[in-house]
């Protein structure tokens, strides 16, 4: 359960992630370009990345919409650049479960800084704010893989 200065923590780590976004750009050449978009909200997310040797060598990512989207996207760039395809598609899934049924209690700080967006939770609206990044991410790596598949990518 998180405390005052948790949340305190935590908003200024979501704060700071909008205000000075990491990874914010595009990738070129890129073997994945990715367009997410909310209708509910108007959140918008460009997702750009190449993929080498079974990694992620290179990610950014563009857009408009809420801190909460913004912030998500450049902290979930941070965390999986340079990790293997393998390791992204994991933290993909364990973010979007802690979003669904809160921080692993066997792990804490096993996210990071992400950690800092489980409260998101508590409003199903702003969960797809901070989810659509992630899934843009997940569609990237299956495109960059099917891109390798053809040759394109040395993954």
């Amino acid at each position: 359960m998180a405390t005052a200065v948790d949340d305190e923590l935590y908003r200024e780590i979501i704060l700071d992630h909008y205000r000075r976004p990491r990874h914010r750009g595009r990738v070129e050449p890129a073997d994945a370009d990715v367009h997410g978009h909310n209708p509910l909200c108007g959140d918008e997310v460009d997702v750009t990345l190449r993929v080498r040797a079974g990694r992620i060598e290179a990610i950014a990512f563009d857009g408009q919409g809420c801190s909460i989207s913004l912030a998500s996207a450049s902290m979930m760039a941070e965390q999986v650049a340079g990790s293997s395809v393998g390791e992204a598609r994991e933290t993909v899934r364990r973010f979007k479960r802690m979003l669904v049924d809160g921080a692993d209690p066997q792990s804490p700080d096993a996210l990071g800084d992400l950690e800092a967006l489980q409260g998101v939770r508590r409003y199903a609206s702003r969960v797809k704010c901070a989810v659509l990044a992630w899934n843009a991410l997940e569609t990237g790596l299956d495109r960059a893989g099917a891109q390798g598949e053809r040759g394109g990518a040395d993954a």
